[in-house]
C-alpha cells in the first residue's frame, strides 16, 4: 500500500533556483558612463596624435583623422625619446626596489611586534601620508645640494621613493594582517626565525599587496614632475615627464607629437598594469594576504 510523507517531513527535494544577484540598471549606467569618461579622451588622444600640425588646432576631438599619419610618432621617436625613455626606466626600477627593501621588512615589523614604541613608529611613519611634497621641496633641494645630488638621477629617486612609502606601509600591513596567526605559529614551532618567516611566508602569502605597491611606486616614478623639474636641469637626467615640453615653445606648441609622445610613454607602464592587473585587484580588495 501506497503511503504519503510522514507529517512535519519535507516531500521529494525540488530544485530551487539560485541567482547570484538582482540586476541593478543603475550600477549598469554609472559603469557605462565610467567606461565613456575614461575611453573618449583616451580615443580622443589618440586620434590627435594622428593628425597633421595644420590641421591640429581645427580637428574634432571625436572625428577620426581624413588623412592619418605616423610621422608625429617618427618625430619623437627621433627626438631623444629613447634617452628619455631608459632614465625613467631606471628610475622607476630603482624607486619600486628602494620601496620593496624598506617597506616590506618595516611592515611585518609594524604587524609582528606588539610594543608601544612599534606602534608610535608606526604612526609617526604614517604622518607623511599627510605630509605634500610641495610643502618641503625648498629643504629637500637643500639637502639634494649639500649631498651633491643635484641634477642626477639619484636627485629624482631618493625623495620619489620616500614619499612613495607611506602609502606602502599602509597598503602593505592591511596585507600581512590578513595572514592568519595559525601559520605564523606553525613556522615558529618548527624553528623557524623571524627572517626564514619574512621571506618563506609572508611575501609568498602576500603577492597582492607587493604588487599593488609595485605598481604605486612605479607609477609616482613615471608620472612624476615636480622632483624632475626642481631638482634637474640638464638633458642628461632628464625623464619624459620633462620630455614633453620639447614641444612647447615661444610661439607655439606641436600638439599631435606632444600626444604621440604622452601615448608612447602611457604603453610601458600599461604593460606594467596587464601583468599585475589580477594580484593589484585583489591586492586593492584586501584579499592580497588569503
Amino acid at each position: 500500500m501506497r503511503t504519503g510523507p510522514a507529517p512535519g517531513t519535507d516531500p521529494a527535494p525540488r530544485r530551487r533556483k539560485h541567482w547570484s544577484g538582482r540586476a541593478n540598471p543603475l550600477a549598469g549606467l554609472g559603469s557605462v558612463l565610467w567606461l565613456a569618461v575614461v575611453v573618449v579622451p583616451v580615443y580622443a588622444m589618440i586620434s590627435a596624435s594622428l593628425t597633421h600640425q595644420s590641421e591640429a588646432l581645427g580637428h574634432n576631438a571625436l572625428k577620426p583623422p581624413s588623412h592619418p599619419t605616423l610621422d608625429n610618432y617618427d618625430t619623437v621617436l627621433h627626438n631623444g625619446f629613447g634617452h628619455l625613455l631608459w632614465n625613467t626606466v631606471l628610475a622607476a626600477t630603482a624607486v619600486v626596489a628602494i620601496v620593496l627593501v624598506l617597506c616590506v621588512p618595516l611592515s611585518y615589523v609594524a604587524v609582528r611586534t606588539r610594543s608601544i614604541w612599534s606602534g608610535a613608529a608606526f604612526r609617526l611613519f604614517l604622518l607623511g601620508v599627510a605630509i605634500p611634497a610641495q610643502a618641503v621641496v625648498v629643504p629637500l633641494y637643500l639637502m639634494i645640494a649639500k649631498l651633491d645630488l643635484y641634477d642626477s638621477l639619484l636627485a629624482i629617486i631618493l625623495p620619489t621613493a620616500a614619499f612613495a612609502m607611506p602609502v606602502s606601509v599602509l597598503i602593505l600591513t592591511g596585507t600581512l594582517r590578513d595572514i592568519s596567526e595559525d601559520l605564523y605559529e606553525a613556522m615558529a614551532l618548527d624553528g623557524a626565525s623571524p627572517t626564514r618567516m619574512l621571506f618563506q611566508l609572508v611575501v609568498p602569502l602576500a603577492k597582492g599587496g607587493i604588487s599593488t605597491v609595485v605598481v604605486y611606486a612605479a607609477l609616482q616614478a613615471w608620472n612624476g614632475l615636480l622632483f624632475p623639474l626642481i631638482f634637474t636641469q640638464s638633458d642628461g637626467p632628464r625623464v619624459l615627464t620633462l620630455g614633453l615640453f620639447n614641444y612647447v615653445s615661444e610661439f607655439g606648441v606641436n600638439i599631435p607629437a606632444l600626444l604621440a609622445s604622452v601615448v608612447l610613454s602611457g604603453v610601458p607602464i600599461f604593460v606594467v598594469y596587464l601583468v599585475a592587473r589580477r594580484a593589484l585587484v585583489g591586492g586593492l580588495m584586501g584579499v592580497g594576504g588569503k
